[in-house]
């Protein structure tokens, strides 16, 4: 259906629903109107919606996204092991053959929701006119995106405070339950941190190593530079090239999830949404700690089941515009022993 004839069914009161690829090729968008006086979110509003909200994720950018028919679905994994080639020697079988192993992962999705309301008077009276409707989505849609990879990394059913934070066990805490922890007992950051997680790793990973990414909170991230910038002087090209050998030249700017520093020439993506604030696990902890974490950044999967849908609906007699947004999304690991935490790492107060 053509956008004028969305606006004319639209002007008319017609039940539509349209479904609108992102930008950035991830899932569509749903807009629907449900009674007359309902409305439907053009296609470009559609698409600006989604786009807003991946542009305020890091992780969201890069995991692996699936999509689901049911609550649950089981995802195939398979491994191998190490050291399989053997020397071959005339008319020699030693019947033993090097074992492919199968397995599965499940992946559940929960259903979540955001709304908002507008009143029809901070439409009509606010100085950006008709543009305010627009500007407010996008917030929103900002902040949808925020508290979805929030809950994708930080999730965890144990928890007995916010409910959202219940929904399911987010990727930081499967990682330190099914992957490889290293507890640096409130140490600061340092080279000493990453290279520790580096020695975590299983060597059949490092392989591939140019495909690896530590991933860290911003001020664990800021505690690096300033350590690196203290320790290191960047000031001529004898330390710059020092520093390219070593692969810990900074390189600072631009937005979140912006590779940042690198440590022995793997980049540090910077993930604001980390936990930063836990208390350390270690005897007599003291101050702020957070994670550094190293694996590949498809390891993380998202599950959809539920394309982001968004209703918005006027009610006369509030005189307001009220949208609620619906999606179902999970996450899961796909391989456990290729995500390493550092723990306790100290933040610098």
């Amino acid at each position: 259906m053509s956008n004028e004839l969305l606006e004319k069914a639209v002007a008319a009161g017609t039940n539509v629903t349209g479904s609108y690829a992102s930008a950035t090729g991830g899932t569509g968008v749903h807009t629907a109107s449900e009674n007359g006086n309902g409305g439907l979110l053009n296609p470009e509003q559609s698409a600006r919606f989604l786009d807003y909200m991946f542009d305020a994720t890091v992780i969201g950018k890069v995991a692996r996204t699936v999509r689901m028919k049911a609550d649950t679905t089981e995802i195939d994994r398979m491994s191998i092991g190490e050291k399989l080639v053997k020397l071959a020697t005339e008319a020699d079988n030693t019947g033993v053959n090097s074992p492919v192993t199968f397995s599965k992962i499940s992946l559940t999705t929960k259903k979540l929701r955001m709304d908002w309301e507008l009143s029809t008077e901070s439409l009509e009276d606010n100085i950006e006119g008709a543009d305010v409707e627009d500007h407010i989505a996008r917030m929103m849609a900002t902040q949808a995106g925020n508290d979805i990879e929030d809950l994708i990394l930080n999730g965890d059913t144990s928890l007995t405070g916010d409910a959202l934070y219940k929904s399911f066990d987010g990727a930081v805490k499967k990682a330190k339950t099914s992957g490889r922890v290293v507890d640096a007992a409130g140490a600061a950051v340092s080279r000493a941190v990453f290279n520790s997680a580096l020695k975590a790793l299983p060597r059949k990973y490092k392989q591939r190593r140019t495909d690896l990414r530590f991933l860290a909170g911003s001020n664990l991230i800021q505690d690096y530079l300033y350590s690196t910038s203290n320790s290191t002087n960047f000031a001529n090209p004898q330390d710059i090239a020092s520093g390219i050998i070593r692969g810990d030249v900074p390189v600072v700017g631009g937005p979140a999830g912006y590779v940042a520093p690198y440590a022995f020439g793997i980049p540090i993506v910077e993930v604001p949404l980390l936990n930063e604030t836990q208390t350390g696990t270690y005897a007599s902890p003291s101050g702020s700690h957070g994670d550094i974490h190293l694996t590949f950044p498809n390891n993380v999967v998202i599950g959809i089941k539920r394309d982001v849908t968004v209703y918005r609906f006027f009610w006369p007699r509030k005189d307001s515009i009220e949208y609620t947004m619906y999606t179902r999304v999970g996450v899961q690991i796909e391989q456990a022993d290729a995500w390493v935490v550092v723990k306790n790492v100290k933040v610098a107060s």
